[in-house]
C-alpha cells in the first residue's frame, strides 16, 4: 500500500523508459537519467514525447504499476495496465447498483456532500487566515450557502436533485474563488472555471491538478477491484473513468484548489511560466510542470487524521483508503459510504 505515495512522472521530451532488471530506467539522448526499483513506485505518468519499452509495458503490468501517457500539457491519452485485480463478484455488484436510480442517487449525494464540506472549509479556513485581505461579506454569505446546500442533502433527493445541487454548489465556490488569491493578482485573476482548453493562469493550474487527481483516484479504485469506469454521480461515458471521476470530487477542494491557491499565494509559481496560445489556450511551461509536480509529490507525504478512521494517514493513501471503504459499502460491510471530510 505504501507505494500509492510514490508516482513517477516523466516531462524530458524525447524520453524513453525501459527495463533494467527490477528497475525502470529513463533515458536521455541514450543517457541514463534515473533508476528507479518498481517496487517503490505505484504508477509511472508519461507527459508529451515519452516513450516506453514494451517489455517495460509488461513489467509493469505484472507489477501492479499503471502507466498512463498524457498530452505535454495534461490531457489523458491512454493508460496501459495489467490484468484486473479483485473480486469479480465485487464488480458484478457495483454494476448491479449502478443501475438502480435509488442507490446510485446515495453514492452521489456521499460524494457531492464530502466536495461542499470540502469546498466550505476551504473558503472558511481562508476567512480566518486573511481575513483583512478578503471580501468578508462575499465569504460569508458564500459560507452560509453552502451550509444551505449540506442541508438540502440530507434529505431525500432524486439523482437528478443531487447533479443540480452539486452544479449550484460549485457556481456558488467558485464565484468567491478569486478573493482566495492574494498575490500576484494582476497575473492570476479567476472569473470562472472554463477547461478544454483552460483560458487563463488559474484555469490552467486547477485542470492539471485534477488530471492527476483523477490518475491517483484510478490507480486506487483498480487497486481494491473496482471498475473506475462505471460510475454514479456521473454517468457511463465510453472513454470516461466515471467512478473516479465521483470518488475525486471529494479531493478537489482539499488538495487541488488548496495546492493551486498555495502555489500562487507563496509566489511558487510566476506569470513567466504560462503562455497563451493563437487559440487562447493557456499552457504552462517545463519548470512551472514541474514545480507543481514536486509539491503535489510532497503534499502527499504529509500526515492527516482520517474522520472515518479516527488515525493518521499520509495523504497519498487517502484514495486507496477512500477506495476501500467504496468497496466495503458496496459488499454490504458498511451502511454506506463515508466520503472524506477535511477538518
Amino acid at each position: 500500500m505504501k507505494k500509492l505515495l510514490n508516482t513517477l512522472y516523466v516531462t524530458s521530451q524525447g524520453a524513453y523508459l525501459a527495463k533494467e532488471g527490477e528497475t525502470v530506467v529513463v533515458k536521455v539522448n541514450q543517457e541514463v537519467r534515473l533508476r528507479v526499483p518498481v517496487h517503490t513506485i505505484g504508477g509511472i505518468v508519461c507527459f508529451g514525447n515519452v516513450s516506453c519499452s514494451p517489455f517495460l509495458m509488461g513489467f509493469c503490468g505484472e507489477n501492479g504499476v499503471g502507466l498512463s501517457f498524457l498530452t505535454e500539457n495534461g490531457r489523458f491519452l491512454a493508460r496501459v495496465h495489467g490484468p484486473v485485480s479483485g473480486n469479480i463478484l465485487l464488480r458484478r455488484e457495483q454494476y448491479r447498483r449502478a443501475d438502480e436510480q435509488e442507490y446510485s442517487a446515495q453514492m452521489a449525494k456521499a460524494f457531492v456532500i464530502g466536495k461542499v464540506a470540502n469546498s466550505r472549509t476551504v473558503l472558511q479556513r481562508a476567512l480566518r487566515d486573511h481575513a483583512q485581505k478578503m471580501e468578508e461579506v462575499a465569504l460569508r454569505q458564500s459560507i452560509a450557502d453552502l451550509s444551505r446546500t449540506l442541508q438540502s442533502l440530507t434529505l431525500n433527493q432524486s439523482l437528478d436533485s443531487v447533479r443540480g445541487l452539486e452544479g449550484d454548489a460549485a457556481h456558488t465556490y467558485f464565484s468567491v474563488f478569486d478573493h482566495l488569491i492574494v498575490a500576484q493578482k494582476e497575473s492570476f485573476s479567476f472569473q470562472e472555471r472554463n477547461r478544454r482548453p483552460p483560458l487563463d493562469n488559474v484555469n490552467c493550474l486547477l485542470s492539471f491538478l485534477y488530471t492527476l487527481l483523477v490518475h491517483d483516484c484510478r490507480s486506487a479504485l483498480e487497486a481494491v477491484g473496482l471498475d473506475p469506469a462505471c460510475g454514479f454521480l456521473h454517468r457511463d461515458r465510453p472513454g470516461r473513468p466515471s467512478l473516479a471521476l465521483d470518488m475525486m470530487e471529494e479531493f478537489r477542494p482539499f488538495l487541488a484548489d488548496r495546492m493551486a491557491l498555495s502555489l500562487i499565494n507563496l509566489r511558487q509559481v510566476q506569470e513567466s511560466g504560462f503562455k497563451k496560445t493563437e487559440a487562447g489556450a493557456v499552457m504552462m511551461n517545463d519548470e512551472t510542470r514541474k514545480t507543481l509536480l514536486v509539491a503535489y509529490q510532497e503534499r502527499k507525504q504529509e500526515e492527516i487524521m482520517h474522520p472515518f478512521l479516527d488515525e493518521k494517514v499520509t495523504i497519498g493513501l487517502l484514495f486507496h483508503v477512500q477506495a476501500l471503504l467504496l468497496a466495503r459499502s458496496l459488499r454490504g460491510d458498511l451502511d454506506g459510504y463515508p466520503p472524506f471530510i477535511w477538518k
